[in-house]
């Protein structure tokens, strides 16, 4: 399974680079045809990027799950864009990491990624 990603300082490029697992970065033009797991950043007060919304109406019928980058000083807006798209497009929420996570972050996201792909 691919993970497809969109990083706006740097943090989730990083979070990327530590899994060993096949990626993508996204641009809004871009469609996919195989299933994949979508890592973004929030931004604003808890809001999905502009860019990763509409690569997501393009490409919504192949995503298995999402994870988000965030901050933990936005409270309860940490990584909500990882919230809002898992309820729009009825997919889990794999994983939510502060900056670019931590190894247990990354554990737990391949554990995530696995168990999707198993199903």
């Amino acid at each position: 399974m691919i993970i497809a990603y969109d990083s706006k300082t740097g943090n989730v490029r990083r979070f990327v680079n530590k899994i060993n697992l096949p990626h993508v970065e996204i641009d809004q033009d871009m469609v996919l045809d195989e299933p994949f797991i979508l890592i973004t950043y929030t931004t604003g007060f808890g809001q999905v990027p502009e860019k990763v919304a509409t690569f997501l109406k393009r490409n919504h019928v192949h995503l298995r799950g999402v994870s988000a980058s965030g901050n933990r000083n936005w409270g309860t807006s940490f990584a909500k864009s990882a919230d809002t798209i898992a309820s729009q497009y009825g997919v889990p929420v794999i994983s939510k990491f502060e900056l670019s996570g931590t190894g247990r972050d990354v554990e737990q996201f391949t554990s995530g990624v696995a168990a999707i792909a198993a199903y």
